[in-house]
């Protein structure tokens, strides 16, 4: 089963301040694949280790800086990058615009801050699955309430072969195959994976409109299934890991044409 944790990548030459942010980050749940503090490290981390967010500082040690840096990742795969830096110079911040981050936080920055740039990083990426507009954020509270909107709006985000919940106040990230089932009750879904359930409040043809998964069934108004899970069924019923789930006599049909039945 994929780690459910949410993986980052932090590069920055402070070294106190990556250790601060890292074990910040860590306390919330987050996945910290490593700190660099140069591009030559930041690449080969970025490679060894599937990454979801960067946070990234301008002015790195070597020869690249954070921008340079955050170009040649991306070649490597498009995911969420946040800058982070003490200089917010128009020249700094005009190049960092046409790199697209999904915020650009400026020094000195509470762990509060981050946490929710990461939140925005992950809804806007996962929505359009491109960055968002830059935005540059302080130290100031108010900020909290313009940014968490977008996150709040979208409890459960797609990207790629993954979604994104919003639980507990983080988003808690799933692998696509790992889904057994989800379950409408009334206002709420309940997400379902082997070892987990996670209940969000979204209707289930809001969820399964907004992910992409052709393995997801809908086999009943109440019920959809990931067909690779299924152990067993009949015209009545599916076995999905220990679960008996219902067929309605309405979704039948469109069930048994994914097995080829005439």
């Amino acid at each position: 089963m994929a780690s459910e944790k949410i993986n980052i990548l932090i590069v920055e030459d402070e070294a106190i301040v990556a250790m601060d942010l890292a074990a910040g980050l860590e306390k919330d749940g987050y996945n910290i694949i490593g700190i660099a503090d140069n591009a030559t490290d930041a690449i080969e981390l970025f490679r060894d280790n599937e990454t979801d967010i960067i946070l990234m500082d301008i002015h790195i040690m070597g020869d690249k800086d954070g921008i340079d840096t955050t170009l040649d990742l991306l070649q490597i795969k498009q995911v969420p990058v946040i800058y982070l830096t003490a200089f917010s110079d128009t020249t700094t911040v005009n190049r960092v615009k046409d790199i697209h981050p999904a915020a650009f936080l400026t020094k000195p920055y509470s762990i509060n801050n981050v946490r929710i740039a990461i939140e925005l990083a992950i809804s806007n990426f996962a929505v359009t699955h491109q960055q968002s507009t830059t935005k540059i954020i302080s130290l100031k509270d108010e900020a909290k309430t313009s940014l968490t909107t977008s996150a709040d709006k979208e409890p459960v985000l797609q990207m790629d072969d993954f979604i994104f919940i919003k639980y507990n106040y983080q988003f808690i990230k799933i692998l696509l195959n790992d889904l057994l089932y989800v379950e409408a009750d009334n206002n709420y879904i309940s997400i379902v994976t082997a070892e987990k359930k996670f209940a969000v409040r979204l209707s289930l043809n809001t969820f399964l409109e907004k992910i992409t998964y052709p393995k997801l069934v809908r086999i009943h108004r109440s019920f959809a299934v990931n067909i690779d899970c299924i152990k067993s069924f009949n015209e009545q019923s599916v076995m999905v890991d220990k679960f008996e789930l219902p067929i309605g006599r309405n979704y039948k049909e469109d069930f048994l044409k994914h097995f080829r039945f005439r």
